[in-house]
């Protein structure tokens, strides 16, 4: 693909976000998401392979389907109010099926079957898009219409999520399959609070991004796309073993890096609202997350590969995919806790 087309979808992608975020006409955010939806297509298909190929239809019909629902809500919703601005409706119908497009969108649970199967499917840079970039528009508008969506089915996505999501990571040896039942994980704890606080589900989307384009970064150095892969970055690219171990455990909520906070800014924002149960369970199914992340933070730092005679001596960065990005956006994205308040109050 030459540097024109690359331009020109890359382009096109950026504008059908913003079009989405900056948009209160209900045809307008739609049209947004569907720039978005068409430009990263050729994106996943950027490799061109029948498992990549096979990831795009996947997409796309998941993304249709998901779109032809929420055309069916806007319309409703014009039927019923007579305009095409964002409001607040109580109609039962509007509210289910505006929930259910943009669960569908966001690779929710019980309709997060595709995000691994696609992520699996695209190469380490394409699925960093997916998972980061397509996030912000579905999230954009299930913020702006909080107080229209069906909060007992988004709560229960979301729990369903963060279950699923460290669940289905234990048994996984693929890098992207595990970043993508991370990201299942991750939304649903940024959907909970949503209708409490949208400013922390903003911050925890935040980190969340600069957290996953560190990890993705990091693989795509060493091609890294197996844990196995991972015990040979210790005689490979000694530097890169500190960025994802740091990465790994902030991803996974440990203190005192970054990761922490989000977590328990959540938590004690729920248990404010006197929601005792929800908390308790998100945090009993992060620790099924957490375990797959010190899974791979073992592979990395500990797993010797028996032909360690073959290893050699200069211990130095052989990759020639050296991105200056990675080291600045790993220390803020696990060593900013202390800044924590000051991150709250901007967004």
């Amino acid at each position: 693909m030459n540097i024109m087309t690359m331009t020109t979808i890359y382009t096109t992608l950026f504008m059908g976000t913003l079009i989405t975020l900056i948009s209160s006409h209900w045809l307008l955010m739609w049209i947004g998401l569907e720039l978005s939806m068409m430009s990263i297509i050729p994106i996943l298909m950027n490799k061109t392979n029948p498992r990549s190929m096979e990831a795009a239809t996947k997409y796309f019909l998941t993304q249709a389907t998901a779109s032809m629902i929420l055309l069916m809500s806007i319309i409703t919703t014009m039927m019923y109010s007579g305009q095409w601005s964002i409001i607040h409706s109580n109609n039962p119908i509007i509210s289910l099926t505006l929930t259910l497009s943009l669960i569908m969108k966001l690779g929710l649970a019980p309709f997060h079957f595709w995000v691994t199967e696609v992520t699996q499917g695209t190469p380490l840079m394409s699925g960093m898009v997916l998972l980061t970039w397509q996030k912000i528009a579905p999230l954009s508008i299930l913020m702006q219409t909080s107080p229209t969506i069906n909060q007992p089915l988004i709560i229960s996505s979301a729990l369903a999520s963060t279950l699923l999501g460290g669940w289905g990571g234990l048994n996984q040896t693929q890098l992207r399959k595990i970043m993508a039942y991370s990201s299942i994980a991750h939304m649903g704890w940024m959907l909970v609070v949503m209708n409490f606080m949208p400013s922390v589900s903003l911050f925890n989307l935040m980190l969340y991004i600069m957290l996953t384009i560190s990890l993705f970064t990091a693989f795509y150095m060493n091609n890294n796309l197996t844990t196995l892969s991972l015990s040979h970055v210790w005689s490979t690219a000694p530097p890169t073993i500190i960025i994802i171990l740091l990465n790994l455990l902030s991803l996974g909520g440990l203190p005192p890096l970054m990761g922490f906070a989000p977590k328990w800014i959540i938590i004690q924002e729920l248990v404010k609202n006197n929601n005792i149960m929800t908390p308790t369970l998100m945090t009993m199914a992060a620790l099924l997350s957490l375990y797959f992340y010190i899974r791979l933070t073992y592979s990395t730092t500990l797993t010797l590969f028996p032909t360690v005679n073959n290893v050699k001596n200069k211990w130095y960065l052989h990759s020639k995919k050296t991105m200056t990005i990675l080291a600045p956006m790993t220390m803020l994205s696990t060593m900013t806790l202390p800044l924590t308040p000051l991150l709250l109050t901007l967004n």
